[in-house]
């Protein structure tokens, strides 16, 4: 049996921390992601509202680190819980201009 998992989310940039490096040199950058939007559920209009933690590597990684905080953009990646961790992280691996 085969899952996906599989995330694509229209998000601004709330915050992101300095390019760094892994252990064994990969590039990496911690950010965290905003979506507004409205949707409907059981009928009714909601505004829908999320910030998610998220990282990203590689070129990716270097790519996103030069963006502008505001700045809106249409990410696809996966999300995992990290060790140790009671949350979700969404792992970024390509963005586009929204």
């Amino acid at each position: 049996m085969r899952f996906d998992n599989q995330l694509s989310l229209t998000a601004s940039i709330l915050e992101i921390e300095t390019l760094r490096y892994t252990p064994s040199g990969v590039p990496a950058v911690n950010c965290r992601l905003e979506h507004q939007s409205e949707t409907t559920e059981a009928g009714q209009l909601r505004q829908v509202k999320a910030i998610m933690k998220s990282v990203a590597f590689g070129a990716v990684a270097e790519q996103l680190a030069k963006q502008d905080i505001g700045s809106s953009w249409n990410f696809k990646g996966f999300v995992a819980t990290p060790r140790h961790a009671k949350h979700v992280v969404f792992h970024i691996q390509e963005f586009a201009q929204q």
